[in-house]
């Protein structure tokens, strides 16, 4: 017996089916959509070529950190020597110097924008991989086994386990897409 499924939009759901896929031709008997769903947080968090990104985007994250406290710190020598050379220069010759170090400082401010928004675009990237697969594996487990609708879990209250094919998918995934090279963010 399956236990009741209380899902948002279940109805509309089921009104918007064609009618010809509920009502078998010339039998009349009503042919029922198989519904299941898939948790895809967990598969984000759980799949072994997601985690294989995350391990490196966090690398390029220690040497993108470690690029920029060396910035900072040629930074803040920079400043301490302009400091100096403030009682030693004329107004002019101040002003101009002073000027070169903000540039130097917004130069760098943006050196660190860009090489973020790379590391985020290389991120984007293979996980578009690990997307692409996942649907994959979903859309070929759904031919295969008749699945008519596929929900992700986060429009479901309350779903019979027997539904949840999440553990299936997940177990493909890492056979199909154990790692993903992440490629390396442009400097």
């Amino acid at each position: 017996m399956l236990k009741k499924i209380i899902v948002i939009g279940l109805f509309a759901i089921l009104f918007a089916w064609p009618q010809s896929q509920l009502h078998a031709q010339g039998a009349g008997s009503v042919v029922t959509p198989t519904i299941v769903v898939l948790d895809i947080g967990a598969i984000r968090r759980d799949a072994a070529s997601v985690k294989s990104i995350r391990d490196q985007i966090v690398k390029f994250q220690s040497a993108l950190q470690g690029d920029i406290q060396k910035e900072q710190e040629a930074l803040s020598k920079a400043q301490q020597d302009l400091a100096k050379k403030q009682a030693l220069l004329s107004p002019e010759a101040f002003a101009d110097e002073r000027q070169k170090f903000e540039q130097r400082v917004v130069g760098v401010q943006q050196m660190v924008q860009n090489r973020r928004r790379n590391l985020e675009a290389s991120q984007s990237k293979a996980m578009l991989q690990v997307e692409r697969s996942l649907n994959e594996i979903v859309a070929n487990m759904a031919a295969k086994n008749g699945y008519s609708v596929v929900l992700r879990r986060t429009q479901v209250v309350i779903v019979d386990t027997a539904l949840d094919i999440t553990d299936a998918i997940l177990k493909e995934l890492n056979v199909k897409l154990p790692t993903v090279n992440v490629e390396p963010p442009a400097k």
